[in-house]
């Protein structure tokens, strides 16, 4: 059985390579506010409004200390085009073997059309400068969706 993360944990520590092919840690973050988006697969239709939900608050974001992270189990290829493609300004994660997606709890069992496989559940994780994270699961499609998840006004760029 797969634990979980819940609000307040410490959130797990990671190497990854990123989609430019150099090795990326977590903690090398340590001080920042960390965005850590997982997503099933590049360029389909939910992880593209995804990813791009977050291009469009990239700046915004930054200004505000905050690192946007997206991971998937794609490789370094497609992750580039992928950025390419939707002009994502933030780094894409290589997480081949699902091991990231384990420690996080969100390779987990899904169901479709009746077949049962594993497979990543769309989820994001806030993590503060601490390192303890806030779990939000699904696709947030717009800002004011993103604001009331986070318990922050609409017009205040998420609260970060």
């Amino acid at each position: 059985m797969v634990k979980r993360l819940k609000d307040g944990d410490s959130a797990p520590d990671f190497q990854a390579i990123t989609d430019q092919n150099k090795p990326f840690r977590l903690r090398d973050l340590r001080g920042k506010r960390i965005i850590l988006y997982f997503y099933p697969r590049d360029d389909t239709s939910g992880c593209t409004t995804q990813a791009c939900l977050f291009r469009d608050c990239f700046l915004d974001l930054r200004e505000k200390n905050t690192v946007i992270l997206g991971i998937s189990p794609d490789g370094i290829s497609s992750h580039q085009k992928f950025k390419e493609k939707h002009q994502l300004p933030f780094t894409l994660l290589i997480d081949p073997d699902h091991v990231i997606a384990k420690k996080y709890g969100v390779w987990l069992e899904k169901s479709m059309y009746g077949r049962k496989y594993m497979g990543i559940v769309r989820s994001h994780f806030v993590i503060d400068e601490e390192h303890d994270a806030r779990m939000i699961e699904g696709l947030l499609t717009n800002a004011l969706a993103m604001a009331t998840l986070w318990r922050c006004p609409p017009d205040s760029s998420f609260g970060l």
